[in-house]
């Protein structure tokens, strides 16, 4: 299994479980966790993923051709159950395992547009488009405002940062170092967001009253 399967092997699975506790705190039925947990999981891989794979003409799509990326997110949703109706989940559990998910796949869609001999700018919107697509539609089919959407939070910028570090970085170290040291820094920007409510400045017009 190559670092790359893994990751995104990883990815699923962290995404998956944060859509499970977002269809939990919804008070959705079993069916509905497992809907959601595999949409926000196998969005990433087939929203991002597949829009992804569309772009860069690559065929089949990879969650097609391997379908223990589906396997992988039914266990992680139903672990996930199992483990909340013993233990209430803390509640940040969710923008954690979003903020780590965020990492592992966005580094993991700039390697595969790097595969695909694409690098610099594609590379970094082929992997926040990758991360950031299963976190979109699981708020959105939870009714609730998209992470990537809310005003001033790090979200998508942490994946663009992450990204570009990394481009950087595995042009003097090995780039599989590199790749940690890029999915390190999304993960510790998301988490710096979550818990020390970092943000971005807000761009608003002279004399806007709109709700703060």
């Amino acid at each position: 299994m190559t670092l790359l399967h893994t990751i995104a092997l990883l990815g699923v699975a962290v995404f998956a479980i944060s859509g499970a506790l977002a269809a939990g705190r919804r008070h959705f039925d079993l069916l509905g966790v497992v809907v959601i947990a595999l949409v926000t999981a196998l969005v990433t891989a087939t929203g991002g993923g597949t829009l992804r794979d569309i772009l860069l003409d690559r065929h089949p799509v990879f969650w097609i051709k391997d379908t223990t990326y589906i396997y992988v997110s039914l266990i992680a949703a139903l672990l996930t159950v199992v483990y909340a109706r013993w233990r209430h989940p803390p509640a940040r559990l969710i923008l954690i395992a979003d903020a780590l998910g965020l990492a592992l796949f966005s580094i993991s869609g700039a390697q595969i547009a790097e595969h695909a001999g694409h690098g610099g700018i594609v590379a970094i919107i082929m992997g926040t488009l990758t991360g950031a697509a299963g976190g979109v539609l699981r708020d959105m089919m939870c009714a609730e405002v998209p992470l990537i959407l809310r005003r001033g939070r790090i979200y998508a910028t942490a994946a663009i940062v992450g990204i570009a570090i990394y481009l950087l970085l595995q042009l003097v170290i090995d780039r599989t170092l590199a790749a940690l040291l890029g999915m390190a820094c999304i993960a510790a920007l998301r988490l710096g967001a979550i818990f020390w409510n970092w943000t971005l400045p807000v761009f608003s017009l002279p004399g806007d009253k709109d709700e703060q």
